[in-house]
């Protein structure tokens, strides 16, 4: 059988990087968003027994392997192949194996090894020895999968490095934090990122949370949130409000605008009430509007015109009780979102793939990025750090222009970037008032006063951010 291995390092002692390896967290933050989904989360972290049912959607997989829907799948649900895994093997600091119960490998075998590097650090060896139940003619299986590993456990390598690096910066007591929109693009690894880093994660939901240890109920709709819920916290974070992706109708715009206002009332009362220290409040680089050529745009700009400038002013506004009862709250205007499992990358990356892919807009409009992974950590240094306030630009530190960006992601995947996109594709989704709110953008934001505040970004490039982003 196949075997694969990969051996990384890591300049902190064999039990600090262990010990992270048994928390709550660690195994989201080491799954790529877009190729990993956890339908069951593990049943007891890395434990003997411990099992975990997976939604592996990655094309490698899901494209030769194509998954068969169960009868009565919720419409929408993601598409892939499901994967049972079972850890059969622990022994503390030194090492964990899990192997596939029921999945798209004949065999799986995933061992991970701990061991002492020089001067206190670590050295993990990953070791996997899988078999595919089909072989393909000049063992173009195995040159496929391994591929697909090697570009796997390059991402695990950086992603567990950095947060290693966040968590030792901003070591402090553990946290209570309140999370709203926990299970979004963003809200799911930023609880992954607190819980891996031994804070404590309380998750608002809108369902029953009973059987649920984590989570507690709330109903921004009506206004509804037991301030007891917030009691003892240490930070309440809003991430909570409709996708704005989607053809700007007059539904469509009016649950973008009411869900944010709803979810932003209910927490900053809440908040008040309960005298919680610290609301860390999702905003957007929109407040500034589509387009303002020739501008570096701070904090201190005036804001712009529009649906969603508009709606991000009304945003902000919303938490201002929060900030009038003495809780520092603190507006993270956040840019273009890099994940290959949402936002504007994922319909990108496979029209690059084919060779078809080029800019949306304007080749010198500018374009404000910002990696997942910084973004998630932009607001941990926020919860934990306490010197971040007011509106604060969540951007990269380079932004580039739209032309800048087709290229550097064209060269990510070794594909031409030449031909512009026609128009006619994303008004066709988003209409013509959302293609000129988020496609037709030009906007040079700068992210001066996050770097000013001590943030360090692992992603500082859109290079870097785009090749962790498709582990490349």
């Amino acid at each position: 059988m196949p075997v694969f291995e990969r051996t990384s390092r890591y300049p902190y002692p064999r039990a600090k990087v262990f010990a992270w390896h048994t928390r709550p967290g660690a195994f989201a933050r080491l799954s790529p968003p877009g190729m990993v989904t956890a339908l069951k989360p593990h049943t007891d972290g890395i434990n003997v027994g411990s099992e975990a049912e997976l939604l592996i959607s990655h094309p490698l997989v899901a494209g030769l392997l194509p998954d068969i829907p169960r009868p009565g799948a919720r419409k929408g649900a993601p598409i892939g192949v499901r994967w049972l895994v079972r850890h059969v093997e622990l022994v503390p600091n030194e090492r964990f194996v899990d192997e596939q119960v029921r999945g798209p490998f004949k065999s799986w075998r995933h061992e991970h090894h701990f061991a002492d590097g020089p001067g206190g650090s670590t050295i993990i060896t990953d070791r996997v020895i899988w078999e595919l139940p089909v072989t393909l003619p000049g063992r173009l299986d195995q040159a496929l999968v391994e591929m697909q590993l090697d570009g796997l456990f390059a991402f695990r390598e950086r992603q567990l490095r950095d947060d290693l690096d966040l968590h030792t910066r901003l070591a402090a007591s553990p946290r209570r934090v309140v999370v709203a929109g926990a299970s979004g693009l963003i809200g799911t690894q930023l609880c992954a990122l607190l819980t891996s880093g031994g804070h404590k994660v309380t998750r608002l939901v809108r369902t029953s949370a009973k059987g649920k240890p984590d989570a507690a109920r709330w109903d921004p709709a009506a206004h509804k949130l037991d301030p007891r819920i917030l009691e003892g916290a240490d930070a309440v974070v809003n991430l909570s409000g409709h996708s704005i992706g989607g053809r700007f109708t007059r539904g469509h715009k009016g649950k973008v605008l009411t869900s944010r206002l709803d979810a932003t009332a209910t927490l900053a009362g809440a908040a008040a009430e309960a005298r919680v220290p610290t609301l860390v409040q999702a905003s957007a680089i929109g407040y500034y509007g589509p387009r303002r050529p020739n501008e570096l745009l701070t904090e201190d700009s005036a804001p712009g015109d529009g649906f969603l400038a508009a709606t991000v002013r009304a945003w902000e506004a919303a938490a201002q009780p929060a900030a009038d009862a003495g809780v520092r709250v603190a507006l993270l205007r956040t840019g273009i979102v890099l994940s290959e499992g949402g936002g504007a990358l994922a319909p990108q990356v496979p029209l690059f793939s084919l060779g078809v892919g080029g800019r949306l807009a304007a080749p010198d409009a500018w374009f404000s990025w910002v990696g997942l992974d910084d973004v998630a950590r932009a607001y941990v240094h926020t919860i934990l750090t306490d010197v971040v306030e007011g509106p604060t630009n969540l951007v990269g530190p380079r932004p580039v222009t739209h032309q800048e960006f087709a290229t550097t992601l064209g060269r990510v995947l070794h594909r031409p970037a030449v031909v512009p996109t026609p128009a006619i594709g994303p008004k066709l989704v988003l209409g013509a008032e959302g293609y000129d709110e988020m496609i037709d953008t030009d906007q040079r934001v700068s992210a001066a006063k996050l770097g000013e505040s001590g943030f360090w970004f692992a992603q500082g490039t859109l290079a870097e951010a785009l090749r962790h982003a498709l582990m490349r």
